[in-house]
């Protein structure tokens, strides 16, 4: 007897059906469903092309009618004042979207070129509906795993230039570094050294770019050895400044491309008896606590983390609801604070 009505046929295919479609075992297609990684390239698609040609659903582990809406949000670290700003900026707008957050932290590392597999399985058995990334480097094949579960996600401040089509949300970086040295130059600085971070990601990047095209528009010539890369590390910073001032013709000024490598840039100055700003301007960037509270206060670029983290969870909303932004980058402005560290150079000296 052939059982039919409403029940039956919204039950969907079990995965049992998807198998045998397949050609594969049910643990085999479970595997595929849960985002396992140990299945063969061409068993995966095998299962993929069954999943979408019968229709199977996944069934959510919690009860989607009485759970609130749940977001995953990986960020870098949670040691630093940084990670501090976004998730204020992403509890706020969860707040007001409905949804609840579960934070992981250095979660999206790889082990032997492969996706850390265990945070991919938690993603699926907790029934997350989006993901934010921050400061985060993805592999090519967790981009594909999550665009294989059609798992809506958006990068905050990409370290990588992300694959075309996925959704970022950053900082006008060059932008900053334009201001920045603009702000040195208007003071009469013309030797400015830049401290950046990683030399490809593309905050630094960016910022360096800024960095030189105010030099130019200025008519001043850049230096390549006033360029120096310490990886956003507060004391590869400290090593980098001391090397400045060891060249025959030290910067009067120095970029450098976060507010926490200037406190090693501030520390580097304190050991070789400079005071800031009488014998060297610093600027900053990303307006941190930090910048406030160290002496004397930094001159810095403010970076709005807490409304980038913020758009991003609500562009997140809208691809989870269906939608499509219209630009795949969104980028914020940036805006010089000034403060205590910065003044002219030093007995005329530019």
């Amino acid at each position: 007897m052939v059982r039919t009505g409403s029940a039956s046929v919204a039950a969907g295919p079990t995965l049992a059906v998807v198998a045998r479609e397949a050609g594969v075992s049910v643990p085999t297609a479970s595997k595929v469903v849960n985002g396992r990684e140990d299945v063969a390239p061409e068993t995966r698609r095998r299962v993929t092309e069954a999943l979408d040609r019968l229709g199977y659903v996944r069934r959510p582990r919690f009860d989607a009618a009485k759970a609130p809406g749940l977001v995953d949000l990986v960020v870098h670290s949670l040691d630093n004042s940084w990670s501090g700003a976004v998730l204020q900026g992403v509890e706020a707008a969860a707040h007001d979207a409905g949804l609840e957050v579960v934070v992981s932290a250095g979660l999206t590392r790889t082990r032997g070129g492969r996706p850390e597999r265990g945070w991919l399985d938690k993603l699926i058995a907790r029934g997350s509906s989006g993901v934010l990334f921050n400061l985060a480097e993805l592999t090519a094949s967790q981009y594909a795993w999550l665009e294989q579960h059609r798992i809506p996600f958006v990068m905050i401040d990409p370290v990588l230039e992300p694959p075309p089509g996925v959704v970022s949300v950053g900082a006008a970086n060059w932008h900053g570094g334009v201001t920045a040295t603009e702000h040195l130059l208007s003071l009469g600085h013309e030797r400015i050294a830049v401290i950046a971070g990683q030399q490809r990601k593309m905050c630094s990047v960016a910022r360096v770019a800024g960095y030189r095209s105010a030099l130019a528009s200025a008519g001043i010539r850049h230096r390549p050895e006033y360029v120096r890369h310490a990886g956003f590390d507060e004391g590869v910073a400290h090593r980098r400044m001391l090397e400045l001032l060891d060249l025959p013709e030290p910067p009067t000024a120095v970029f450098v491309c976060s507010d926490r490598m200037a406190l090693g840039v501030y520390e580097a100055l304190a050991e070789r008896g400079l005071r800031v700003p009488d014998d060297v301007s610093v600027v900053g960037f990303d307006d941190l606590p930090e910048a406030r509270w160290i002496s004397p206060a930094l001159t810095t670029v403010r970076q709005p983390l807490s409304e980038m983290a913020a758009t991003a969870l609500r562009l997140l909303v809208r691809m989870m609801d269906g939608e499509r932004p219209e630009s795949t980058r969104t980028e914020l402005s940036t805006r010089l604070v000034e403060r205590s560290s910065t003044a002219g150079p030093r007995d005329g000296s530019r």
